[in-house]
């Protein structure tokens, strides 16, 4: 299972090397990886998303407790969160399917970013599941480039669970 992790550190140089190369001298993998600056001057956030069990995440969270610029980290996975995150995608896009890939791009909401004779650049933010959803409806057309920012993950104050609230079926066609 994927967990998200987001981890408040003092904004020093080198706090990213060292939770990286605990990570790694310890077997953890880490799938996306973001950080930026927060509210507060001096701190930053770091959002990870990384596989594993809950062993394996109570693991990752002692060790990272255990430096010294780390100053909180949260398992968020299972809390109700705002999640996004950012793709270019490049498709291959010839005359007679330019139109296609245009109609896909405003199903999701996306914006055509560069305009090529043979090809199309699109931005897409959303949550992750988003990002699936439309690198499989462009795979037919011939994807040339992906590149995405990683997860960004804040906690909803409202504890509104938004995936709980897809699953039911009243709900779901409001």
């Amino acid at each position: 299972m994927k967990h998200t992790l987001s981890a408040l550190v003092q904004d020093q140089p080198g706090v990213l090397t060292r939770i990286a190369g605990m990570f790694a001298r310890r077997g953890f993998n880490i799938d996306s990886l973001t950080v930026g600056s927060t509210e507060r001057p001096g701190i930053s956030r770091i959002t990870m998303v990384v596989p594993g069990d809950e062993q394996d995440v109570e693991q990752m969270t002692k060790q990272l407790y255990k430096l010294i610029d780390v100053l909180k980290v949260t398992d968020i996975t299972h809390v109700p969160c705002v999640e996004r995150e950012l793709m270019l995608i490049k498709v291959n896009a010839s005359p007679d399917t330019r139109s296609d890939i245009m109609d896909v791009a405003q199903m999701f909401r996306a914006r055509i970013v560069d305009v090529a004779e043979e090809s199309l650049t699109l931005e897409v933010t959303g949550d992750p599941g988003k990002m699936v959803a439309i690198i499989k409806m462009l795979t037919n057309f011939g994807i040339r480039e992906i590149a995405r920012t990683g997860l960004v993950a804040l906690t909803r104050e409202s504890g509104v669970n938004t995936e709980y609230l897809k699953q039911q079926p009243a709900l779901a066609s409001v």
